[in-house]
C-alpha cells in the first residue's frame, strides 16, 4: 500500500516540478532516482497536517492530494527535537522527505521535501549550505531572507535561498504547504542562524 501511495506522489511531484518554470530551472527532476523503504515516523504535526482543512487555496490539487495521502505512511522529520528550540514549534511544524534521507526515494542530485506549517507559527532564521527553493503549493505564508524585504507568497510563489543565507518563515492568518527542493551538500542539516538585528540566536 505504502509504495503505491509514494509512486503516485512521486508522479504528481515529477508533473508539478517539470511544469514549474521556477523548479525545472532550479534544478532538473533526477535521474537517478531509487526506491528506499520508508520507517514510518507518524508526529504530532502530520496530525495537524492531516485534520487540515484550510488549504483550499491551491493550484495543484493533485499534488497536494497525493502529499496528503502519503502522510500516514511517511517518516516525519525530527531534525530540530534536541535543538532546544520550545515544544510549541515542535509540536506544529512537519515535513517529510519524498527524495532524500527518510525519504521513499533517494537521489545524489536533488532533495525533495514536504513541508506544512499551521496558521500562526513561527518557524525561526536557519540556514544551511544546500541551496533552496520553496514553492508554495497551498495557503500562504510570510519568507523572511537576511538583508531583503519580507515577502508574502501564496500558491505557485517561489523563495530562493542562497548557500547559507539565513531566513525564516512565518504563517499568519493561513496554513501553508511547500514542495522544497535543495541543490549542493545534500547531508549538513539546517542549524539556527542569529536572527538579523539580535545578539541571541532565534
Amino acid at each position: 500500500m505504502s509504495r503505491a501511495v509514494f509512486d503516485r506522489l512521486m508522479a504528481e511531484t515529477r508533473a508539478f516540478h517539470e511544469n514549474h518554470p521556477d523548479a525545472a530551472s532550479f534544478c532538473p527532476f533526477p535521474d537517478d532516482l531509487k526506491a528506499v523503504e520508508v520507517e514510518t515516523n507518524l508526529i504530532n504535526a502530520a496530525r495537524l497536517f492531516m485534520a487540515e482543512d484550510e488549504l483550499e487555496d491551491c493550484n495543484c490539487p493533485q499534488l497536494r492530494d497525493a502529499c496528503l495521502a502519503a502522510a500516514p505512511f511517511a517518516k516525519w522529520r525530527e531534525t530540530y527535537r534536541h535543538s532546544g528550540i520550545g515544544g510549541e514549534f515542535l509540536e506544529r511544524f512537519a515535513c517529510y522527505a519524498l527524495i532524500g534521507p527518510g525519504g521513499a526515494f533517494s537521489s545524489s542530485k536533488m532533495g525533495a521535501y514536504f513541508v506544512y506549517m499551521p496558521k500562526g507559527l513561527h518557524y525561526p532564521w536557519h540556514h544551511h549550505p544546500a541551496e533552496e527553493l520553496y514553492v508554495v503549493l497551498a495557503g500562504s505564508a510570510e519568507f523572511h531572507l537576511k538583508d531583503s524585504p519580507t515577502r508574502r507568497l501564496s500558491t505557485g510563489e517561489t523563495s530562493f535561498h542562497a548557500s547559507n543565507r539565513p531566513h525564516a518563515m512565518t504563517t499568519v492568518d493561513t496554513p501553508v504547504l511547500t514542495y522544497v527542493l535543495l541543490r549542493g551538500d545534500l547531508e549538513t542539516l539546517p542549524v539556527w542562524s542569529q536572527a538579523p538585528g539580535a545578539e541571541t540566536k532565534a
